[in-house]
């Protein structure tokens, strides 16, 4: 006869070979919604801004928000977890359909999206809460290898020129990236378009 302990010990390791449980598609659409909404509403109206204005941009109940999001600084730190994610993820995309320097290009025009976005959220993020310590290494986990592999990639082609390094590129991209309510004439875009024009200038 099989011991209690035995069959515990049984249970406890088929759990553990058990495959992670996946969310709902239904769930994950109603986190997607508030992300993308959250993260729109925060860029005009700042991290406090009222949740009504969230959820019914979203098109959810606030009981869906606070499920998810109990504590105001959940949902900013995974707004910004989001948008970091949207824009690594644009890189392979933009790589699989452009040439180099110009996958390069699209993608540092996204960068400076999620800059705009990461604007809205910078009262919050430099408030000192430690339930954001974490977000800069995650940008820089995030990030940076998708902006080695572009810039690699676009000087192996001959695209752009070898002298210049990732850090030097995300911060020649802020300096020139105004908010999405400062740059109603297309400022930014346009800017970093000369900034990668300059790249290509003297490419091998």
């Amino acid at each position: 006869m099989v011991s209690e302990d035995t069959a515990r010990e049984a249970d406890d390791g088929a759990a553990a070979e058990r495959p992670p449980k996946r969310v709902r598609a239904d769930v994950r659409r109603n986190t997607d919604a508030l992300l993308t909404a959250a993260a729109e509403v925060f860029l005009v109206e700042g991290v406090d801004a009222p949740v009504r204005r969230i959820t019914a941009k979203a098109g959810v109940g606030a009981g869906t928000l606070y499920r998810h999001f109990p504590q105001r600084s959940d949902l900013i730190a995974a707004v910004f977890r989001h948008e970091v994610d949207a824009c690594a993820d644009a890189a392979p995309a933009l790589a699989a359909q452009l040439a180099p320097a110009d996958a390069l290009a699209e993608w540092l025009q996204r960068f400076a999206l999620f800059l705009a976005t990461k604007r809205g959220l910078s009262a919050a993020l430099h408030s000192g809460d430690t339930a954001y310590d974490s977000l800069p290494s995650y940008f820089d986990e995030r990030l940076m290898p998708v902006l080695t592999t572009l810039i690699g990639t676009a000087v192996e082609a001959g695209g752009i020129r070898s002298d210049i390094s990732p850090d030097d590129l995300l911060t020649a991209t802020r300096n020139l990236t105004l908010s999405a309510q400062e740059d109603s004439d297309g400022h930014t875009r346009r800017m970093i378009a000369l900034l990668v024009d300059g790249l290509r200038y003297g490419a091998a």
